[in-house]
């Protein structure tokens, strides 16, 4: 069976230093420098998600989760 090979293109690609560069580009490094964008799309993540389960945009985190157990619960009961 023959390997699959994946090629990313990078805007780096060629120019030298490109891998040093791209090795600080984790996930790590980026939600610990937690820049602004990120934020923001974290916030309308969980708005969406809690529009779609129709609860209130500003749920805590305490609570969500209680939700979803609860939810969960119920629908495991109905046999679903």
């Amino acid at each position: 069976m023959a390997s699959a090979r994946f090629v990313i293109y990078s805007p780096l690609s060629g120019q030298l230093g490109a891998a040093t560069i791209l090795k600080k580009h984790t996930l790590t490094n980026l939600y610990n420098e937690r820049p602004t964008w990120l934020d923001n799309a974290h916030r309308d993540l969980d708005a969406a998600v809690a529009a779609a389960y129709g609860w209130p945009i500003d749920i805590s985190e305490e609570d969500a989760p209680a939700r979803l157990l609860d939810l969960n619960r119920g629908r495991a009961a109905a046999g679903r």
